[in-house]
């Protein structure tokens, strides 16, 4: 057993041998195919070449891939066209079946050990507006959704984003204050009005959300109506500027 001590009260080589046994009795697989992995929270190599992940080129505001470089600080026709609210998004894939089938099974499926592999690579997309942030915020459910769900699929992303990037992690800051139907099968000026005024900064954190810089997160960013809605809510109570973070987004005009 003295081998297994460190002298601090722990037990890290007891827990390391713990987990060397786990993996024996229980391998590693893959979360999407249950192929054999190298490690766990990981894809096996089939399914890790079908996603999309995205790399610069890519427009300044929206994190739109571009087909070549234009430039430091292009931005796409869409960010021309209609400049969103927030400040900068960065996501870390493009919207398909597999990044589809991941975001849905950590929304829907109660599958929350997707969240670390997810925020890693969320993380990594976000860097550069991590390293400007004051507060990580979640995009909120409204309690009632909550309490069927059970769990908020943002803020089990937002809460390791935030912790690896030992940013401040904000789940208060923000409330969904109205019912709202699901944005699924709704177009565009439909989303729009569905979450419009859904959201507000409750009172008592205002004066700790004022001149400070959001990184707000969400899973899947497509129209961009709740993010649009949030970040409105979140300017209007003080915030210097709010960046958008989330795992996958569709691709322009998707």
């Amino acid at each position: 057993m003295a081998s297994f001590w460190d002298g601090t009260g722990r037990l890290p080589g007891l827990r390391r041998a713990a987990e060397a046994v786990g993996q024996v009795l229980f391998p590693p697989v893959c979360p999407l195919c249950r192929a054999a992995t190298a490690a766990a929270h990981a894809l096996c190599p089939a399914c890790w070449t079908k996603l999309a992940f995205i790399e610069p080129p890519f427009c300044a505001v929206l994190g739109t891939p571009f087909a070549r470089d234009f430039g430091e600080g292009a931005l796409s026709p869409e960010a021309i066209a209609a400049p969103p609210r927030f400040s900068r998004l960065r996501a870390a894939v493009l919207y398909g079946d597999t990044s589809a089938r991941l975001a849905s099974a950590l929304k829907y499926a109660d599958r929350t050990e997707l969240a670390p592999m997810l925020a890693g690579w969320m993380r990594r997309a976000g860097a550069e507006l991590l390293a400007e942030a004051d507060l990580v915020v979640p995009v909120p459910l409204h309690r009632l959704r909550l309490f069927t769900r059970r769990y908020n699929q943002s803020a089990e992303l937002a809460r390791r984003v935030a912790a690896a990037s030992r940013v401040p992690y904000a789940p208060l800051a923000l409330a969904r204050t109205r019912w709202t139907r699901r944005q699924v099968g709704l177009g565009r000026d439909a989303r729009r009005r569905n979450v419009s005024r859904a959201f507000r900064v409750p009172d008592e954190w205002r004066a700790r959300l004022a001149g400070r810089r959001v990184v707000l997160v969400d899973d899947v960013f497509t129209t961009g109506a709740t993010v649009d809605a949030a970040t409105a809510a979140l300017l209007k109570a003080g915030a210097a500027a709010v960046d958008v973070l989330v795992f996958a987004r569709v691709a322009a005009g998707g």
